[in-house]
């Protein structure tokens, strides 16, 4: 089996980097293009062995398994690109958000009677191979298609079939928001937290949007509120419970009291 990714961003270099560390695939039976040679996520494929390209056609001719790991506008493009040099013996992976299976299997089937297409969400914990990646499976596809690629995905993480309706809402969950993923990510990349975040961001995409309705409502500056005000009613508790003669009730009143300060915060007497 040899594996090809069009496209070389962060998402190919996860993967490759999961896969290899998992020992499914070598690096020599994977090819990744990509127009932008400078990247840094290109320096990296090559630095572990990955034969790279800038020719999408060259990946198609030498590839298996074709991940599409581009941009979602940039899909229709790479697809009438590629067309022509499908073969039955190619089984399409798409991991652009939005991108619906009937419309890869539309342009494909200008090309190709039976196009093999599957869709896969999945998130950057691959790299570390503790990712969670949801697919489904096109109109084509076989049932040994999936299982090769629950082998490939299952190396890296959590994998499970879903019905392609649900991918959208595990791109808001589980795409954009990777948990003891990031956490191990974080320890073993030695990468600064905000990188990591960054690397993660595509321009225009479903991450970076979600990241803007959280900055938009000051999530960062509630994480901090948030842990201050625990930290200082810890010492508070702490400094009650050193004063023998406090008896619980007065411990009640004072936690009360402080709630009744905030503002528009009113009780009822069946309250108390």
């Amino acid at each position: 089996m040899s594996v090809g990714f069009i496209g070389a961003g962060q998402l190919a270099h996860a993967l490759v980097k999961g896969f290899t560390a998992a020992g499914v695939i070598a690096t020599h039976r994977i090819t990744a293009s990509s127009p932008d040679t400078d990247l840094p996520t290109v320096s990296g494929l090559r630095r572990m062995g990955v034969n790279l390209t800038t020719s999408n056609k060259e990946t198609v001719s030498k590839s298996d398994v074709l991940f599409l790991a581009v941009k979602p506008h940039i899909i229709p493009f790479v697809l009438d690109e590629i067309g022509p040099d499908i073969e039955d013996r190619h089984l399409i992976i798409s991991c652009a958000a939005g991108v619906t299976i009937s419309s890869i299997e539309k342009k494909l089937l200008q090309y190709r009677p039976t196009p093999k297409v599957m869709r896969c969400m999945t998130n950057t914990p691959v790299v570390v191979r503790e990712g969670a990646t949801v697919y489904a499976t096109g109109t084509h596809a076989e049932v040994e298609d999936g299982k090769l690629l629950e082998q490939l995905m299952a190396s890296v993480g959590y994998c499970t079939e879903v019905e392609e309706d649900l991918i959208d809402a595990v791109t808001g969950l589980s795409g954009s928001g990777p948990a003891y993923g990031a956490a191990k990510m974080l320890l073993d990349s030695e990468q600064h937290p905000g990188q990591l975040k960054d690397n993660v961001c595509s321009p225009g995409g479903a991450t970076i949007h979600a990241l803007h309705v959280l900055e938009s409502g000051g999530f960062r500056s509630l994480l901090i509120n948030a842990v201050e005000a625990s930290c200082i009613r810890t010492r508070e508790l702490q400094f009650l419970a050193d004063q023998e003669r406090i008896s619980p009730a007065a411990i009640k009143k004072t936690t009360l009291d402080k709630v009744l300060q905030q503002p528009g915060v009113t009780v009822s007497r069946s309250e108390l």
